[in-house]
């Protein structure tokens, strides 16, 4: 479990980060390249961008930061240095300037392959040319595969922050702390996260920054150095587009993203529409479509350039809560 103490100087310090860091969510879109358990939700993403991948001919290329960035366990430090909050340049730019013995440090923590290993070991002596070409190929996997899905990065990681922001008003920095339950628990100055492998961090009057992530799956991740500036990466809400009487009852039986596309179709939405709004690509979008479309909830047609998907009598009535039975004549044509 991981283990964060405030002192009252660290409350009144802490932040949420204004934008998703790219460099987290880059290192964090290599885990999804490869898939993880309960993603389903990425898959339309991933085989767009193996796609764009292969067509940018970076497929043969991604074996040196592969093997830094493993799905399990610890990845090095420098590779989401601070100065990624003022920009994807600034922070290769830092990791470009991250200083021989720190690399030293933080590669000699990472378990490698014999394959990789030589390569790994000159990048730890502070190789230039290893250095500007990790860099070169971070560049290029984040303009291949992130960069034409950052609209819906920012509208989700917005949404998220404006979901702690109205916590932050409501209850001071305890309320929003408060707010990211489940995955996290606020209680007598320490904030714990389950499942985190055991690390405690004495925030000693830093404050927290906390970076809502698109990216990040399953648990809340901090950096491996305690000395560093303390920052907390979790999951955005993907519940936040769900309003909350829909949400509630219906993201158990349909999913949350369903249940979120099924209450943002309200006067009828175009597939980039409902993607823009429920913070996931239009290919995703396009999945829980059909799906909601084959069990008689909506229906699709093309209207110029674009397909449209609009409720049918049925998918209101599941929307409102119609609870009549299946053999009442308002929903027995449906059923």
């Amino acid at each position: 479990m991981l283990r964060i103490h405030f002192t009252g100087d660290d409350i009144a310090r802490t932040r949420i980060a204004s934008a998703a860091d790219p460099l987290w969510e880059l290192v964090l879109a290599m885990h999804m390249l490869r898939g993880q358990r309960g993603d389903l939700l990425f898959a339309g993403w991933r085989r767009g961008a193996l796609a764009a991948l292969d067509r940018a001919g970076l497929s043969g290329r991604l074996g040196l930061l592969s093997a830094l960035t493993p799905t399990l366990g610890y990845f090095p430090d420098f590779l989401t240095p601070a100065a990624a909050t003022r920009g994807l340049d600034h922070g290769l730019e830092a990791i470009r300037a991250t200083p021989v013995p720190v690399l030293a440090r933080d590669l000699r923590r990472l378990p490698t392959t014999a394959a990789v290993a030589p390569v790994v070991r000159g990048l730890a002596r502070g190789d230039v040319d290893l250095l500007v070409g990790l860099t070169a190929t971070m560049h290029a996997v984040h303009r291949a595969a992130i960069a034409p899905h950052q609209p819906v990065v920012e509208a989700a990681v917005r949404r998220d922050r404006a979901i702690r922001v109205t916590a932050l008003a409501d209850g001071g920095v305890e309320g929003m702390l408060s707010s990211l339950r489940p995955r996290m628990a606020w209680s007598a100055g320490e904030l714990r996260v389950p499942g985190h492998r055991d690390q405690e961090i004495a925030l000693g009057g830093r404050g927290l920054l906390l970076v809502p992530s698109y990216f990040c799956l399953h648990h809340p991740m901090t950096l491996f150095d305690p000395a560093l500036p303390p920052v907390l990466v979790y999951p955005v809400d993907r519940t936040a587009a769900v309003a909350p009487a829909a949400g509630r009852r219906l993201a158990p039986l349909l999913g949350q993203t369903r249940a979120a596309i099924l209450e943002a179709m309200d006067a009828g939405r175009s597939t980039t529409d409902l993607a823009r709004l429920v913070g996931v690509s239009p290919a995703s979008a396009s999945e829980h479509n059909t799906v909601l479309r084959d069990a008689g909830l909506i229906t699709s047609h093309r209207d110029r350039n674009r397909v449209v998907h609009q409720l049918t009598p049925l998918g209101r009535a599941v929307l409102a809560g119609n609870t009549a039975r299946p053999d009442s004549p308002s929903l027995g044509a449906y059923i």
